[in-house]
Order: structure tokens, then sequence, then C-alpha cells
């Protein structure tokens, strides 16, 4: 908020909890309602909702647990961004994740 300044809108979608939210915090003139304001936010979210729909098959939080933990530091580990890097340097970053 410091770098920033102040919110001009706060963009969310049609639930009820959000409107008593806002209207608790005081905010609820600054708040914009629409079907598609909140794509990119969403999106944003996508991979978590990916994870969030394959952790839902679990019967015992426990396991959920153990799984997320390990899928998080191995997903990290291995997903290198190939987009983001030339070829040579993804080789030799997935070449030294392979080794650890």
């Amino acid at each position: 908020m410091k770098r920033y300044g102040q919110l001009w809108s706060i963009v969310t979608d049609r639930l009820c909890p959000y409107g008593a939210a806002m209207k608790v915090m005081g905010n609820l003139e600054r708040q914009e309602l629409g079907r598609w304001f909140n794509n990119r936010v969403e999106n944003s979210h996508q991979p978590f909702r990916r994870r969030e729909g394959a952790m839902a098959r679990f019967r015992d939080i426990k396991t959920l647990q153990k799984f997320a933990s390990a899928h998080a530091s191995i997903h990290n580990h291995f997903n290198q961004d190939r987009h983001l890097n030339r070829r040579d340097i993804f080789k030799q970053s997935r070449a030294t994740a392979l080794a650890e």
C-alpha cells in the first residue's frame, strides 16, 4: 500500500461474503462486480486450482499434507520455466536438478 498508494477499486465476484467484508472494511463503494473483471485474478490461481483438484481425491488429511509438501519441493525443483531461459541454460539447470 505504501508503494502503490490507495486502491481505486477492488475487483471481486458476486459472492455474498465479499460484499459483507467490504462493508465491514468501509470499502463497499470501491468494490467492482462484473462477469469478466476477475479473469486476471482467477487465471493467476490456475496452477493452485489444478493442484487443489488433485488433492481433493485424498481421503486422509495427513496423506494430503505429505503429498503437498513433497510435491511442492519437487515441482519447484524441476520446473525450470523453459519459456524464460535459453536452451543451454535450461539443459544445464535440468542436469543439475537430476544430479541432486
